[in-house]
């Protein structure tokens, strides 16, 4: 039995603006259109990336338009990681990609850190459960990223579930 397909995005993370249009076209050559992109907020909630990457970070979301099989999730994360590698900086990466995806019940991130409740995969990618969807949102736990979990990408995390709704709907749809 085959999974049914998600909704894989990315939440970019940078300072340096220049690097955005690199990093939208390789993101573009590997999964095709993005078809959802959220607007700029403040990474404000940690410092963790600055000494790489520099001060006044800023993340968007987007969404790729082609439904993907979850399975997938260790190899896009590996992809990313190969991404953020060909756009370097002068002390590190340029921008950082958090690859996961959603369905109409979670949220689940790739990463390469294991602690707690993690999942391995594969090739030293882990599963994050971030969220759930309960009471007409997606309910962070208690691991969740502080800036995920403060609602500041609830609407555009909303709008990402209500067009998978839609684009599964189309798929379940007898063809005429």
């Amino acid at each position: 039995m085959q999974p049914e397909p998600v909704q894989y995005f990315v939440a970019i993370l940078w300072a340096d603006a220049s690097a955005l249009p690199l990093a939208y076209a390789r993101l573009r050559d590997r999964w095709g259109a993005i078809d959802f992109e959220g607007p700029d907020h403040p990474f404000d909630r940690t410092t963790y990336y600055e000494p790489e990457m520099g001060p006044n970070l800023v993340r968007r979301l987007i969404a790729f338009a082609t439904l993907r099989c979850p399975g997938e999730l260790a190899r896009a994360k590996n992809a990313c990681i190969e991404i953020e590698k060909e756009l370097p900086g002068p002390t590190g990466r340029r921008v950082n990609l958090d690859i996961g995806y959603l369905d109409h019940n979670k949220i689940v991130l790739a990463s390469v850190k294991a602690p707690g409740q993690k999942i391995y995969l594969s090739d030293g990618i882990f599963a994050d459960l971030v969220a759930r969807y309960s009471q007409g949102r997606y309910q962070p736990f208690e691991w969740t990223f502080p800036d995920f979990k403060d609602g500041r990408y609830d609407t555009e995390l909303a709008e990402m579930r209500s067009q998978y709704i839609r684009q599964r709907k189309g798929l379940s749809e007898p063809e005429a």
